[in-house]
């Protein structure tokens, strides 16, 4: 197993996995000053002419940060691309973040071929969220630098494997870098995806209940107040299956146990789906670790308690 050079000086093993609209600047910046990968998708940055315009926020912040703290582990920060038809900002993001040398791009959904060319081009990475074999050999095949495997449980667009199956079966073909995902929301979760064999953890929702992320308070309180029972399975609202919180799923007048399958023709990421009730503004997207989140806890706070749950893990285990 090997990590590219941009991943191995972080603080704690884990990427946190860019979240539609909850991911802004401020989050990140929180995220890479602790010593973890930050990210955001491009898509967020609305207008696009925003996007160079947080690239540059998170870039000055970060040097500031690093120049103040010469001693501290400060991790580069990731966007991420949806390589899709129906994604019409996908050549104008590119071609910023492209410019600005991002240091690490999350391709999703299909193949990213046409980029890493150019992204290796200025010494940047691309990573690649599969959620099967086929997807991560067709992505290997394209010349990525790391798999994310999207696993059962995950938050957002998540695959139905368990994560010992499906890490298992990449492993008897791939050493290269794996990032793990799929209800990880503690330090030793952590731990215990680098035992399976994985090189990095994806944490998404537990930064969701921060105040740095872009979320109204009700959805914060949400977070806190479910469990994993309070997730659904559904394609419904972007054409992909994705994991959301019922209470969203109920407070838009659906049934979350009599949901309609969607028309996979009409997928659709940039604007939220095809409904009238929009995934990620109105349907709360939360992986299965949900109920192992007890509190609304600033950026920096949740970094310290994670490390502090590896640390005890470690030791639990090698003591």
């Amino acid at each position: 197993m090997s990590l590219p050079p941009a991943l191995k000086n972080l603080a704690l093993p884990v990427i946190a996995s860019p979240l539609f609209i909850a991911s802004n600047p401020r989050l990140v910046i929180e995220q890479c000053k602790g010593g973890i990968v930050g990210s955001f998708p491009a898509l967020n940055a609305r207008p696009k002419e925003e996007l160079e315009r947080w690239i540059d926020r998170i870039e000055s912040e970060l040097a500031a940060h690093q120049a103040a703290n010469p001693g501290a582990v400060v991790a580069p920060y990731a966007v991420n691309q949806i390589i899709h038809k129906s994604n019409d900002r996908l050549e104008h993001d590119l071609e910023v973040c492209i410019r600005r040398k991002v240091p690490v791009i999350i391709s999703s959904l299909r193949a990213p071929n046409e980029i890493i060319p150019a992204v290796h081009g200025y010494g940047g990475i691309v990573l690649h969220d599969v959620i099967n074999i086929r997807h991560a050999q067709k992505a290997l095949e394209a010349g990525v630098d790391g798999l994310i495997l999207v696993c059962a449980g995950a938050g957002g667009h998540a695959g139905a494997l368990s994560p010992f199956a499906l890490l298992g079966e990449i492993r008897k073909f791939y050493d290269g870098c794996v990032v793990l995902a799929g209800a990880i929301t503690r330090g030793e979760h952590v731990l215990a995806a680098q035992a399976m064999g994985a090189d990095l953890a994806y944490m998404g929702t537990r930064w969701i209940p921060t105040p740095e992320a872009n979320v109204t308070d009700e959805y914060r309180r949400t977070i806190v107040e479910s469990t994993a029972a309070d997730i659904v399975y559904t394609d419904l609202f972007t054409g992909v299956h994705g994991n959301y919180l019922k209470a969203s799923v109920v407070n838009a007048g659906l049934d979350p146990l009599n949901l309609p399958r969607s028309d996979p023709s009409k997928m659709n990421f940039g604007s939220g789906g095809n409904q009238d009730k929009k995934a990620w503004r109105d349907i709360w997207s939360a992986g299965q670790g949900v109920g192992q989140i007890d509190a609304v806890m600033p950026t920096a706070e949740v970094i310290a308690a994670l490390k502090a749950e590896y640390a005890a893990a470690k030791r639990r285990i090698c003591g």
